[in-house]
């Protein structure tokens, strides 16, 4: 009976969660190199009781109401602001994430281009690439900013905050944070403190950025922030990239209003080819990488898995982002 069952997965995600569904289910996966329009997801999807699905799909109202059948979806990542979530739960349908297995692998990324972009570990490299390295050695040769003794303001102390201001300990920094909540735990672990966000980041030398997208977040960081920020600091985000005024960042990284960015996600992605962000020597960019280790993107794919049998059973997924809908 199950095997009637029609599954739609947006792209394919390692063999491991694959493994479990196949055969159970009848389970369509895209093998496209070019990403599934919301039209494309309506063609495949239609009939489907299940969908497995990106960031980059747009689960609008609009795709919903074309997939009547549909019951869960299961979200390959912790964010979900792909999904309208309450039109999901307004028609019945369960949607699923993979929390938790993320924090340590995007924690460690935070960090990648943190200490790249501090000490000019991307310019160097293309320096010598380019053939430009004709002194063995310079007193002001890619001068870069030190992270020992510093200050680190983290904006959003969740899971990936608290991996982050973890790391920070063998480098001897203060911790500031912004965050909706107090947590005692951290300022008692690290002598963190909680502060306003203007005065995280009027006092912070780096800036690193771990909260959700939504209406309250959607430009948080714009230019009037970006103007208190210290001439030097450095600005990292593994988070959303419409958290940030992109534009804003640009300017304010083309004028040396900020020392340097370290940038794994934008507004949209794949950024463009012509974005004028790429032209900047005082930016580190990734691909959206934060989660992107075998071991994480193998478990993400298991829990994919294990939320969609769940849900299809007829119980409670391990990780479902609105239980009301039950």
């Amino acid at each position: 009976m199950k095997m009637n069952y029609r599954v739609f997965v947006t792209r394919k995600i390692p063999k491991i969660g694959l493994d479990l569904i196949t055969g159970k289910y009848n389970v369509d996966v895209w093998s496209h190199e070019h990403l599934p329009t919301a039209q494309e997801i309506v063609e495949r999807g239609t009939g489907c009781i299940g969908l497995i699905t990106l960031l980059s799909d747009n689960i609008s109202n609009e795709v919903l109401e074309k997939l009547p059948k549909l019951k869960v979806i299961v979200q390959y990542a912790v964010g979900y602001d792909n999904i309208d979530i309450t039109e999901a739960t307004r028609r019945g349908i369960i949607v699923t994430n993979t929390p938790g297995v993320l924090t340590e692998t995007t924690a460690d990324l935070t960090w990648a281009l943190l200490i790249a972009a501090s000490r000019r570990i991307v310019e160097a490299d293309r320096y010598i690439r380019e053939k430009k390295w004709d002194v063995a050695w310079g007193p002001e040769m890619l001068l870069g900013t030190d992270i020992f003794g510093t200050t680190l303001g983290i904006v959003g102390m969740g899971r990936i905050g608290q991996a982050v201001a973890r790391r920070s300990s063998g480098f001897n920094m203060k911790i500031l944070y912004y965050s909706r909540t107090r947590n005692e735990g951290i300022e008692e672990e690290l002598n963190a403190k909680q502060v306003d966000l203007h005065t995280l980041l009027r006092e912070s030398d780096i800036v690193t950025l771990h909260i959700p997208l939504n209406s309250e977040t959607h430009h948080l960081i714009s230019k009037a922030e970006l103007e208190m920020m210290k001439d030097d600091s450095i600005l990292v985000n593994t988070s959303r990239g419409k958290v940030v005024d992109e534009d804003a960042l640009y300017t304010a990284l083309k004028e040396r209003h900020i020392g340097s960015a370290g940038l794994d996600v934008f507004r949209e992605e794949p950024i463009s080819k012509d974005s004028p962000m790429l032209d900047l020597q005082n930016v580190v960019i990734t691909p959206h990488i934060g989660s992107a280790s075998k071991n994480t993107r193998d478990i993400m794919s298991r829990m994919c898995a294990e939320n969609l049998i769940a849900a299809l059973d007829g119980n409670r997924p391990p990780n479902i982002v609105n239980p009301e809908v039950l």
